[in-house]
C-alpha cells in the first residue's frame, strides 16, 4: 500500500519482532512445562495493551521445546514482514535466565548500539519483555528457580537482512530484534527518525569525526564518491529530516563536519531555513528562488521564470543551463548557513547541491566552529 492510499483508508498496525519473539518464548516455555502445545498465547505490550499471536509451529520434549510465529508487520513495508520468529527455551542446570540469538540474529561489532558489542542484537525493551514473560510463566507454575535458557531465531534472517542497514551499523549475520512499543506504525516517521539517530550515534563511536548525510540513495551515492576515504558508517541516509539529523551529529563530541548531499527539491526548502523538507510539509518558494537568481545575475527575464516556475529541478535545469554556477553557490552558503542556526553553530557544515545523475551543481562549506 501506498503513502498515498493511507489517506483513503486506514492503516493497519503491525507488531514489531521483539512482540513476536516475546509471544514465541512464551508459548515454548508453556509446551515445555505442560507437554502439550500451545499455539496460541497472549503477553502485554509495552504500550500497556494485550495482544494474542498464533504458532505456525510449536515442537517439544521433556528437555526443550520451540515456537514460532509469522511477524506481522501491518501495512508497513517492513523487510521483516512475513518472517518466521522463533524462539528455543531449554533447561539449564544453573538458575536464571540465560537469552541469546540463533540462526538470523545478527551480533554487534560496533559500539554505538544499545546493546554491547559482541552480544546478540537484542535490543533492550524486547530483552526485557522476553525475560519478564519467561519468568512469569516460570514464578505462575512453580518453577520461579528453574534455570532456562533461551535461544531466539529467525530462518532466513540474514539474508533479509541485506535489506536494511544492519550491515553499515555493524550487525553482522541477520537481523536486529526490535521494538520500543511492541507495534509497527506503518510509515512512522519515529521509527524513521530512531534509525537516522542510531546510524549517527554508530559512526561518532566508530570515530568518525565527519558525517555525509544525504537524503536518499542517489545522493548517497554522490557523497561516497565525493569522499571515498571515509568508511561506510560515516555515510547517513537522513531522508527529510535535516534538522533532526543535524542536531544528532551536534550532539556528538567526536562529531565536527557535516556534508549535506541533496537535489534542488529539498535543498531549495532547506535554504529558507525548512528543517523538514517532506514533499507536503512546506512548498517551495519560488519567489526566494527568483531573488536568489536576481542575486546570482540572472536576466530580468530569467528572473522571471524562475517566479513563474513549477518545480525546483526545473529551475536547477535552467540555471544550469545558463552556466549560472554562482545560482548554486548562493543556495549552498544559504542551506550551510541555516543549518549552523539550526544547531547554534560548533560544526563545519557543507552543502553539496547535485542532479538526479550526480553530477556537481554546488558546493560550498562554512565553518561554524570558529565563532
Amino acid at each position: 500500500m501506498s503513502k498515498e492510499q493511507a489517506a483513503d483508508k486506514p492503516l493497519r498496525y503491525g507488531y514489531t519482532t521483539g512482540s513476536c519473539a516475546t509471544a514465541a518464548t512464551k508459548a515454548a516455555l508453556l509446551s515445555l512445562i505442560l507437554q502439550e502445545p500451545h499455539r496460541r498465547v497472549e503477553i502485554r505490550l509495552p504500550i500497556g495493551e494485550d495482544a494474542s499471536f498464533d504458532m505456525s509451529e510449536c515442537h517439544y520434549d521433556e528437555a526443550e521445546a520451540a515456537a514460532g510465529t509469522i511477524k506481522d508487520g501491518g501495512d508497513d513495508p517492513d523487510a521483516t514482514h512475513g518472517a518466521l520468529i522463533r524462539s528455543k527455551v531449554s533447561w539449564r542446570d544453573e538458575p536464571g535466565l540465560e537469552l541469546d540469538g540463533g540462526e538470523g540474529v545478527g551480533r554487534v561489532t560496533k559500539p554505538g548500539l544499545p546493546v554491547d558489542v559482541g552480544l546478540a542484537a537484542i535490543n533492550p525493551v524486547p530483552r526485557r519483555m522476553i525475560l519478564e514473560a519467561a519468568q512469569a510463566v516460570l514464578d505462575e507454575y512453580g518453577l520461579e528457580n528453574r534455570g532456562l535458557r533461551i535461544e531466539i531465531s529467525v530462518p532466513g534472517g540474514e539474508e533479509i537482512a541485506k535489506k536494511t542497514l544492519n550491515g553499515r551499523l555493524g550487525i553482522i549475520g541477520g537481523i536486529s530484534i526490535l521494538g520500543t512499543r511492541g507495534i509497527v506504525v506503518p510509515f512512522s516517521t519515529s521509527a524513521y527518525k530512531a534509525s537516522v539517530a542510531q546510524a549517527i550515534r554508530v559512526a561518532a563511536a566508530g570515530g568518525c569525526t565527519h558525517i555525509v548525510l544525504s537524503t536518499g540513495g542517489r545522493s548517497e551515492k554522490t557523497g561516497i564518491a565525493l569522499y571515498p576515504e571515509l568508511p561506510e558508517e560515516a555515510f547517513v541516509e537522513m531522508g527529510d529530516f535535516i534538522g533532526f539529523a543535524l542536531q544528532m551529529c551536534r550532539r556528538q563530541p567526536e562529531v565536527r563536519r557535516v556534508t549535506l548531499v541533496g537535489m534542488m527539491g529539498k535543498f531549495s526548502k532547506l535554504a529558507q531555513g525548512v528543517m523538514m523538507v517532506h514533499s507536503k510539509s512546506a512548498p517551495v518558494d519560488f519567489g526566494f528562488l527568483a531573488s536568489a537568481a536576481r542575486d546570482a545575475g540572472a536576466p530580468a527575464e530569467e528572473v522571471e521564470f524562475v517566479r513563474t516556475a513549477n518545480t525546483a529541478a526545473q529551475v536547477g535545469d535552467r540555471m544550469a543551463e545558463l552556466g549560472m554556477t554562482s545560482f548554486f553557490d548562493i543556495l549552498c552558503e544559504s542551506c550551510c548557513r541555516q543549518s549552523l542556526q539550526q544547531v547554534k553553530g560548533g560544526l563545519e557544515v557543507e552543502t553539496v547541491l547535485c542532479t538526479l545523475k550526480g553530477e556537481l551543481l554546488g558546493r560550498v562549506s562554512i565553518d561554524g566552529t570558529t565563532g
